[in-house]
């Protein structure tokens, strides 16, 4: 059944692909990223959904080379003491490529607004919707991105106290993100975790439910992390 309001094929299958052939980049060839193409990017994250249109997102975008390091710095330490959480699985997270902020074109960080509190349009008992709408935000950029050819990873290894600090951000501006971008030689073909048996996506049966919990299905999708981060 072809729906009235639908995309044409062409166009239907271009925004499939995109959603499909999206991947959390961490290696980048260092070239430069076009301004316009970097505009484009910020208007498709800022056309994003919110709850009570509040635009919770902020952009920070990092261009100072000395920041740069500092940021680094700051990741590179939450990754150690994740790794150290990780207990048997140490030396196979230390492996991975978490981030990619000095080898990227732009890196960016995401945050939340400040005085969040006052917004209470469809977040009075659901205060987390800020942040699913900044989600939205870079999800949106995320697309954007690939259908550009453009690479983009999302970093959450950082001590937010740190990055408020670093950044000169008030103290009820949550950072969220840190995204790196830029020009890629390929996009891996797989997800970067699943090529590095590190996990594997859960098949989409054992996350849709009818009408009630199911404690059968919850338990099937709970197994692909049973071999870890255990």
């Amino acid at each position: 059944m072809i729906h009235k309001k639908a995309f044409d094929e062409q166009m239907k299958h271009a925004v499939y692909k995109a959603i499909f052939e999206r991947r959390d980049m961490r290696h980048f060839n260092g070239e430069p990223l076009d301004e316009a193409i970097l505009q484009r990017l910020f208007e498709a994250a800022h056309a994003a959904p919110s709850v009570g249109l509040m635009q919770p997102w902020r952009f920070i975008r990092v261009q100072s080379s000395e920041l740069k390091q500092q940021l680094h710095a700051l990741v590179e330490k939450e990754t150690q003491v994740t790794a150290e959480a990780l207990n048997d699985s140490k030396d196979a997270f230390l492996k991975l490529k978490v981030q990619g902020i000095l080898d990227c074109s732009e890196v960016l960080v995401v945050s939340l607004m400040p005085k969040r509190e006052q917004h209470i349009f469809g977040r009075r008992t659901l205060p987390e919707m800020d942040l699913a709408s900044a989600a939205c935000a870079i999800q949106n950029m995320w697309l954007a991105a690939r259908a550009e050819g453009i690479g983009l990873g999302w970093v959450s290894l950082f001590e937010p106290e740190a990055l408020q600090e670093l950044f000169s951000m008030p103290r009820d501006a949550t950072p969220i993100a840190v995204l790196c971008l830029g020009p890629v030689d390929a996009f891996y073909s797989e997800p970067m975790l699943i090529e590095e048996h590190w996990a594997e996506r859960g098949e989409l049966k054992n996350y849709v439910m009818t009408d009630s919990w199911d404690g059968s299905k919850e338990a099937q999708a709970q197994k692909q992390w049973q071999t870890t981060e255990s």
